[in-house]
């Protein structure tokens, strides 16, 4: 039993963590860039590492590194050397264990919460080509391109210590079968979160159906989740409930604040519902979601909301 696996079945749930880059901009950072939050490895760490820590003092169980948009060819891209792109990726890793080591000594330890884990992220393709692709899928590689895109990336975090990894914001079944392949042959445990353009289509049309056929604990023994990220929130208590119809593997929910960009003005505007991310919790929780942390838009105060809702499912407090 696998790191991931073993707190979920000890604590009964998981608190993940919320967004890097979009809270790094509500911080003051222009994030405005095709590296997109991965700059700041190079450019302020202090402000990652601050971020994550705030993220394990809300209460996560699970953090993940800032390497989503740190790809080698998007280092090469924006003028780095190959070692330098191969040293900052380690660095994501280095900073989220040197924050869980600092928040761990300063209250964690005699805090009666669980160690947590830190994880690899493995943004998709898409999010290397910076025009919105990991929300259509509208890309297409062989296997030994998306190898090529991806592997190193999984070794080099591997290797720094990730528990596990975070496929995440996958628009297409293709591509997360590939990386599965990939952590499969490394021995690395992960899960597979998609993008979703409705409570049964990931963003490139696939039917969830075909997903939970696909990816199955038979077919990917070091699969320990799938879930949804990046997505609108109106959607995900639908999605949480075919999920549990389709498959036994637990479901992870991150969804974005519900917020909603005017391109024009460049501000954010509430959820054209109405509903908050705190008032939709309740509902995420009590249809069943094993994990729930956020994306874009959320903050850590949401964080700590969700750990909260959590620990009262675990202790039966309706």
């Amino acid at each position: 039993m696998g790191k991931f696996e073993e707190l979920l079945h000890k604590q009964g749930y998981l608190v993940f963590d919320g967004p890097m880059g979009t809270e790094l901009e509500r911080r003051g950072y222009d994030v405005n860039d095709a590296l997109w939050s991965a700059k700041f490895l190079k450019e302020d760490p202090d402000a990652i590492r601050q971020i994550h820590y705030d993220y394990f003092k809300a209460g996560a169980d699970v953090v993940t590194c800032a390497s989503y948009q740190a790809s080698i060819p998007g280092f090469l891209k924006a003028g780095y050397t190959k070692e330098e792109a191969k040293s900052l990726i380690v660095k994501s890793l280095d900073l989220v264990k040197e924050a869980r080591d600092a928040w761990w000594e300063a209250e964690g330890k005699a805090s009666g919460r669980p160690y947590p884990l830190v994880a690899g992220d493995i943004g998709p393709y898409g999010a290397y080509l910076a025009d919105g692709s990991e929300y259509t899928g509208s890309y297409d590689l062989t296997d030994d391109a998306y190898r090529d895109f991806h592997l190193e990336r999984m070794k080099l975090l591997k290797a720094a210590g990730a528990d596990v990894f975070a496929v995440e914001t996958c628009p297409k079944l293709a591509e997360a079968k590939a990386c599965a392949s990939m952590l499969e042959e490394l021995g690395a445990d992960y899960w597979v979160s998609f993008s979703f353009r409705s409570t049964d289509q990931i963003s490139d049309g696939t039917r969830i159906e075909e997903i939970a056929k696909t990816l199955t604990k038979e077919a990917y023994p070091h699969l320990q989740a799938l879930g949804v990220n990046c997505t609108p929130p109106e959607y995900v208590m639908g999605l949480i409930r075919n999920y549990k119809s389709l498959t036994d593997l637990p479901v992870v929910v991150y969804p974005n604040s519900g917020e909603i960009y005017d391109g024009l003005t460049k501000t954010w505007h509430g959820a054209p519902d109405g509903l908050s991310f705190e008032d939709r919790l309740p509902g995420w929780i009590l249809a069943g979601a094993d994990a729930v942390g956020g994306c874009c838009r959320t903050r850590p105060e949401d964080i700590q909301k969700a750990a909260e809702l959590l620990k009262d499912r675990s202790a039966g407090i309706s």
